[in-house]
């Protein structure tokens, strides 16, 4: 076995429409009352394709299913936590394509796919696609997962030397994905199977890419002046900076925000999960807000 920090999450989801027409985006999270196992899944539906918002819902129905069947012993999981991730992901694959072959009107339906999973100290993951998975420690904002997308491959032919920057500055179509969900061959696929030590204090932010109409110092700021706050303060306070920007061709944002606590003095712990589901409204747009958080009594003499 290996050894483990005693650590719980504050956890918190958010979603807001942006300026599209429907929501495209799904998310979900499994956090258990009192143990520090938990896992998140999001998808993002294709924009601009057929039945997106349906393929990411078939995405995060199968692997949230998939993770929730294996998640009753942690300590059996935890060493084929690699075959169990990319299975799940393989199987959302298959859905998604049975789903589009037969309906001719979902043809071309897709979705990216980020789960990670904690286990104790220890946090795992698989993505597919553009969807980011970031840690925040000690004020420093970082990306963890790959980003399937054609700009991360002009910046390592850059970065080699293959390509001239100013040929990169002018290359077209660099959000165009190089790897999603759609039924076909899974072109990559970021299945981390050697864990990330994780610890107190550590801020985990689940997103889908329209989080990233915020640059990432942006980001970073946001995080360094509410990281002593609660999870669910976290991601109202990146929601409203984001509405801030009255973006006219703002994406659909969804997050997760996995706040990382010891059990010490003031940590938290109750029986049961103070779970909060509200709305809030910034520039017209309404922010669904989801909190759960696992709270331990003060000792008292």
């Amino acid at each position: 076995m290996l050894p483990t920090a005693e650590l719980v999450y504050d956890t918190s989801m958010a979603m807001v429409l942006g300026r599209r027409e429907r929501q495209e985006d799904a998310v979900v999270s499994d956090f258990s009352s009192g143990e520090a196992f938990g896992f998140v899944v999001l998808a993002d539906g294709m924009g601009g394709h057929a039945a997106g918002d349906v393929a990411s819902k078939i995405v995060v129905t199968e692997v949230f299913s998939k993770l929730k069947l294996q998640s009753g012993d942690p300590e059996i999981l935890e060493p084929q936590i690699g075959e169990v991730l990319e299975k799940a992901a393989v199987s959302a694959n298959k859905r998604v394509g049975m789903y589009a072959r037969e309906r001719p009107e979902a043809h071309g339906m897709g979705a990216t796919l980020l789960a990670p999973v904690f286990i104790h100290d220890r946090l795992y993951w698989i993505s597919v696609g553009d969807s980011p998975l970031y840690l925040f420690r000690n004020g420093v904002l970082e990306r963890l997962n790959e980003n399937h997308a054609l700009m991360s491959q002009i910046d390592y032919l850059v970065a080699n030397g293959i390509m001239g920057r100013e040929e990169a500055l002018n290359y077209p179509d660099q959000t165009c994905l190089t790897s999603v969900l759609i039924g076909r061959e899974i072109a990559q696929l970021d299945c981390r199977t050697v864990p990330v030590q994780i610890q107190e204090g550590d801020i985990l932010i689940v997103a889908s890419d329209g989080l990233q109409f915020l640059c990432e110092d942006q980001i970073e700021g946001v995080l360094r002046f509410t990281q002593k706050r609660s999870a669910e303060d976290i991601g109202a306070a990146l929601m409203k900076e984001v509405q801030k920007l009255d973006d006219p061709c703002q994406d659909n944002v969804s997050l997760c925000v996995v706040k990382v606590l010891g059990q010490g003095a003031g940590a938290v712990v109750t029986d049961q999960d103070q779970i909060v589901s509200r709305t809030q409204n910034y520039n017209n747009a309404s922010i669904t807000i989801m909190a759960k958080v696992t709270r331990k009594k003060k000792a008292t003499g």
